[in-house]
């Protein structure tokens, strides 16, 4: 069954990573130029050139915003690739860099926005995301890689920091292209959710912030975050003894929405990969949107 989650500059998932120049060869761009170019191919959503400066142990560590962790590389690479699916473009304007070296190491600490667009009716819409990353690069055989990062937010109170019991928001846009007026979303009433590949239908009732029971083996359903349309959270089935996450997208009017599932726990199987196992999801509003006074 469902969850859905990101944003980081390698951003959840957005995300700080970045690709490499032109002419860069073994004994080439240093530190800082790796790092400009991790960003720079962030932003031109070059999944593979981000690949080439990142390195890919199986114990490497990057923590994002909203508590994201991440161990490797396979799970950062799908939040990566799903966030790059959902936007139109993305800019990241770096505002401060500084980077020391000391023999075959070196590390930094940066202050970048994550602007973020997303197609809503035809209209790009964005969002604002300002991010505070620090990491830690190696050289190895004369190429400068990431391998370690953490980022966090700049701005204590942006509404991306929300844990669980936080009120949701959606971005919008106001006159000012760099600001962004923050509406209330109520996610309340009764949806009927499709499971695709099973043709399993199924209703659920849920309160404003999106929490609530369905009809399949006592499920619940808990949203853990909303922002941009983009709703995340986890289910619960007690009658199955399963549980897992989901990820959606809500239609701009509300109505409707789109997205994945996947498993976590099945029975005493507590090691699933996330996003490994689960299916899509088309849910349908049966009752009208609440309108927002």
């Amino acid at each position: 069954m469902p969850d859905l989650t990101r944003f980081s500059l390698f951003v959840l998932s957005g995300f700080l990573v970045l690709t490499p120049a032109p002419g860069f060869s073994n004994d080439g761009p240093g530190p800082e130029a790796v790092i400009r170019a991790l960003v720079d191919a962030n932003a031109a959503r070059d999944l593979d050139g981000m690949s080439r400066l990142m390195a890919h142990d199986d114990d490497a560590t990057g923590y994002t915003i909203g508590g994201r962790k991440y161990v490797g590389w396979p799970e950062l690479e799908r939040d990566i690739r799903d966030e790059f699916a959902l936007v139109e473009k993305l800019e990241m304007p770096i505002t401060d860099l500084k980077v020391w070296t000391k023999d075959d190491l070196a590390w930094f600490a940066m202050e970048l926005d994550y602007i973020r667009y997303v197609n809503e009716g035809g209209h790009l819409r964005h969002t604002v995301i300002p991010l505070r990353e620090s990491g830690v690069l190696e050289k190895r055989q004369g190429r400068w890689l990431l391998i370690s990062w953490h980022e966090s937010l700049r701005a204590a109170n942006w509404p991306s920091a929300s844990g669980p019991q936080a009120a949701v928001f959606t971005p919008q846009l106001v006159a000012d292209p760099g600001t962004i007026h923050l509406s209330p979303v109520d996610l309340s009433g009764e949806w009927e959710i499709l499971e695709v590949e099973d043709d399993k239908r199924y209703k659920a009732t849920l309160d404003k912030s999106g929490n609530g029971p369905y009809t399949q083996h006592g499920g619940r359903f808990t949203t853990t975050k909303f922002a941009d349309r983009l709703w995340q959270g986890t289910w619960q089935q007690p009658g199955n003894d399963r549980e897992g996450g989901f990820e959606l997208l809500l239609s701009e009017d509300g109505t409707q929405a789109k997205g994945v599932w996947w498993y976590s726990r099945v029975g005493t199987h507590k090691n699933i990969p996330p996003r490994e196992h689960g299916g899509t999801y088309q849910w349908k509003r049966l009752t009208q949107p609440p309108r927002v006074q």
